[in-house]
């Protein structure tokens, strides 16, 4: 089966999001970037199929989701997009902006959790 192709307006858009982070993506991007979380890189505003994540690590195979109030009203769409996601392998954790910017050390020990599980799936997989 051919790899599908996306319009190229995510590439675009994705580079708008990385301009206009919302404070809670700025924190959580200050702790996710250059490798500061256990040296697993992560990425910002990454389109993935017709989607974009807003934190993807391919090495770890997770997604963080920084999610506004708006997230409460999309909640089809939201699950539509785990589905999505999932499907290709990849875990999604997503965290309330409020959560973020109120607690975030609990939601990196919670990131750091998933993140250490994904970049070490296939030694775990090798003893089951």
């Amino acid at each position: 089966m051919p790899k599908q192709r996306y319009p190229h307006k995510n590439l675009h858009l994705a580079r708008a999001l990385r301009r206009e982070q919302t404070p809670a993506e700025a924190r959580l991007w200050s702790r996710l970037r250059n490798g500061n979380l256990m040296g697993i890189k992560f990425r910002r505003q990454v389109p993935v199929g017709p989607y974009i994540a807003d934190f993807l690590s391919r090495q770890a195979r997770l997604v963080v989701e920084a999610d506004g109030g708006q997230h409460g009203e999309q909640e089809v769409y939201d699950a539509t997009r785990t589905r999505f996601l999932e499907f290709r392998g990849y875990q999604v954790l997503r965290f309330w902006n409020h959560y973020i910017l109120t607690d975030i050390d609990a939601v990196m020990e919670v990131i750091g959790e998933a993140a250490h599980w994904g970049a070490h799936a296939k030694n775990t997989d090798a003893h089951r």
